[in-house]
């Protein structure tokens, strides 16, 4: 049964997060345990059920955001969910850290977030972006990534401009696949609404009314840092995400990112998010990796 899970997964996080018993046989389930905690596990059960009524799947992911929202409601905590359309399911933040983070992107029109790999950051940046964009808030997306190889000597790449740069560009269409369908995005990008480029593209533009968003900014030299932030323009957001301890520039180069956080950070209008290994959402072993090669709070051991 899909709202069990393979093994009873699903109903074995239940019992551990909501310190019920549960008991299920063929399609029934009875739960034990004191009348408050039944309670609270009846009704994350009956909003599981109409989860899979609606998407006619539910994975672990969706039981712990459910978990989560349960918990957050309980306590009264305001609990920060990105809605992008009516279809897609919302996004929720998964750590405090996320949390401060949407909250600072909310707030703030220019936003830095640093952190190791498999935090979020450049997730929910797009997550933002789009929500905003769908909310009619912001009339466009351009998202843009210095093209650095990490270490590695790619040759020549065949094709035109596009192609030449889609390999640096990837992780940005992967994130907005995860949320939009396939023709939206297609639409979107064909009319300009979405426009995803390389850095050095940015030159010489002003850009209203959109969220731009600078991703792996790590990469990016101070001169290249400078440029992008002289291109916001009126009524617009502006998000740079990077992990401060993977620079892929030449080690004599200062990385822009860096820079910018130190010189910007505390001037009004301007946030600075620091996440942690404690806001890794990947596989487990993301954290284990992190923690193996020394990176602490988003920085290595490494000068």
């Amino acid at each position: 049964m899909i709202l069990f899970g393979p093994a009873d997964c699903n109903l074995r996080a239940i019992r551990d997060a909501l310190g019920v018993k549960v008991f299920a046989r063929d399609s029934h389930v009875r739960l034990v345990g004191e009348p408050d905690a039944v309670g609270r596990a009846a009704s994350l059960l009956e909003s599981l059920q109409v989860h899979i009524r609606d998407n006619a799947t539910l994975t672990k992911a969706d039981v712990d955001d459910a978990i989560a929202a349960l918990k957050s409601a309980e306590t009264g905590e305001h609990e920060h969910v990105i809605r992008i359309s009516a279809k897609a399911p919302p996004i929720r933040a998964k750590t405090p850290g996320q949390e401060a983070y949407i909250r600072a992107i909310e707030q703030s029109d220019l936003c830095f977030c640093l952190g190791p790999a498999g935090t979020g950051k450049t997730y929910i940046a797009v997550a933002m972006a789009l929500s905003l964009l769908k909310a009619g808030k912001l009339k466009r997306i351009v998202l843009a990534r210095p093209a650095v190889e990490a270490g590695e000597k790619l040759g020549y790449l065949p094709g035109d401009l596009q192609a030449k740069v889609n390999p640096y560009l990837r992780p940005l269409f992967d994130a907005m696949h995860d949320m939009l369908d396939f023709e939206q995005i297609r639409k979107f990008l064909a009319n300009d609404v979405i426009e995803v480029i390389p850095l050095a593209f940015m030159r010489g533009r002003t850009l209203n009314s959109a969220a731009i968003i600078l991703d792996e900014a790590q990469n990016a030299t101070k001169q290249q840092m400078l440029m992008f932030l002289t291109r916001l323009g009126q009524h617009g957001k502006m998000i740079v995400t990077g992990d401060d301890s993977q620079s892929d520039l030449d080690h004599k180069i200062r990385s822009g990112l860096i820079d910018a956080v130190e010189r910007l950070e505390g001037i009004p209008g301007v946030a600075v998010v620091r996440l942690t290994k404690e806001d890794i959402v990947r596989h487990r072993l993301v954290t284990d990796i992190v923690h193996a090669y020394g990176i602490s709070n988003g920085k290595s051991g490494q000068s």
